[in-house]
């Protein structure tokens, strides 16, 4: 320890003990008051040596106390001031170690349990920026696909110059296609990012699912119609929920029952069951016929980035799809689920409970 160090360990356990000394010098104080009047009562009983000897006695105890105790707790100031000198350090909070009384260990406990709160936060975050940066990356990769295929697209229209309208009406159709792939990337990155402000972009009320499904579905009707898939609504529910949210999770389970269904020879049938058990308690499922999930992927399919044996095959999986529908599905106070069949189809279904809206995390 520096002399700097030790003047200022010295300076501070004076001052955290001034109370102490204050007592015991009026304890000293009444002790000689005493000897005075029992002097003053028996004239020659107590001589004077006698008071200044139980003063000189009491300071020295008190003096040897203190220099005791302050040899006693003098690593732990030392291990404070140089914990305070390192405070831009994360693990400075662990340099204090060397405690000495019951308070010292449970500030010292305090300390080390707002040090492993601070590192999960901070973990977690970090975590966080690397999910959003991936994501960026990854993104940015799937946008160069549509946007080349469009160049392509000019590139060969101008070079072909074409007049019939077949031709004209091909292009067309693939420079659609193309856009709304970049639309609907578009859209997962915005909702990826308004996704940490969860509770700031909320509005919660009743409303009609099967309208909401219906506006989907036309969305994606020209899809449909191009993969030969026969999209159907069973049932009709209200429930409790975010318009816009629940929007986003029923476009992405309708746009992952497309991409997997269209791979499959023949029409295929896309089938969206409402079904309800109660006052806001009810379900959506949305049945596809398309390929299906293996079994082994089934559990893994809510991680984020994770494509799996399908979304490495079909090449245009990000893996954040299901992801983002999973933590939407969560903060609503809703269940997302699923069960599959390789080859045969996939049926994911959101349950919705009366409570579950009022629970968000």
């Amino acid at each position: 320890m520096s002399r700097s160090e030790l003047g200022i360990s010295i300076v501070l356990f004076i001052k955290d003990r001034l109370l102490y000394m204050l007592s015991i010098v009026v304890i000293i104080g009444l002790g000689c008051s005493v000897y005075f009047l029992e002097q003053k009562r028996y004239p020659g009983l107590i001589e004077s040596g006698t008071i200044i000897y139980f003063v000189i006695l009491a300071l020295s105890v008190l003096g040897v106390w203190l220099v005791l105790d302050y040899v006693r707790q003098r690593y732990y100031f030392k291990q404070v001031i140089e914990a305070l000198r390192r405070s831009d350090e994360l693990n400075s909070a662990t340099i204090v170690h060397s405690i000495v009384t019951e308070e010292q260990k449970l500030v010292s406990s305090l300390l080390q349990e707002q040090h492993r709160a601070y590192l999960n936060e901070l973990n977690k975050y970090r975590r966080q920026q690397e999910l959003h940066n991936h994501f960026v990356l990854q993104w940015v990769h799937h946008m160069k696909t549509p946007v080349s295929v469009v160049d392509l697209l000019m590139q060969e229209a101008v070079h072909q110059q074409p007049t019939t309208e077949h031709v004209v009406k091909s292009l067309i159709d693939s420079v659609q296609e193309e856009t709304e792939r970049m639309t609907r990337g578009l859209d997962m990155m915005l909702y990826t990012a308004r996704l940490d402000k969860f509770e700031l972009d909320l509005h919660v009320r009743r409303i009609a699912l099967h309208e909401k499904i219906r506006g989907a579905i036309n969305e994606n009707k020209r899809l449909c119609i191009k993969n030969a898939i026969f999209p159907r609504i069973e049932g009709e529910a209200w429930m409790e929920t975010d318009e816009k949210w629940i929007l986003f999770v029923i476009n992405q389970l309708i746009g992952n029952a497309i991409k997997y269904s269209k791979g499959k020879q023949g029409s295929k049938l896309l089938l969206i069951r409402l079904t309800t058990q109660g006052e806001g308690i009810g379900k959506l499922e949305v049945i596809d016929q398309g390929i299906g999930i293996a079994s082994h992927d089934l559990s893994r399919i809510f991680d984020p980035f994770f494509t799996g044996e399908n979304g490495r095959t079909t090449g245009e999986s990000t893996g954040m799809g299901l992801y983002l529908a999973k933590q939407v599905c969560s903060r609503l106070g809703h269940r997302l689920t699923v069960s599959s069949e390789l080859g045969t189809g996939t049926t994911f279904t959101i349950h919705f409970e009366p409570s579950g809206i009022h629970v968000m995390d």
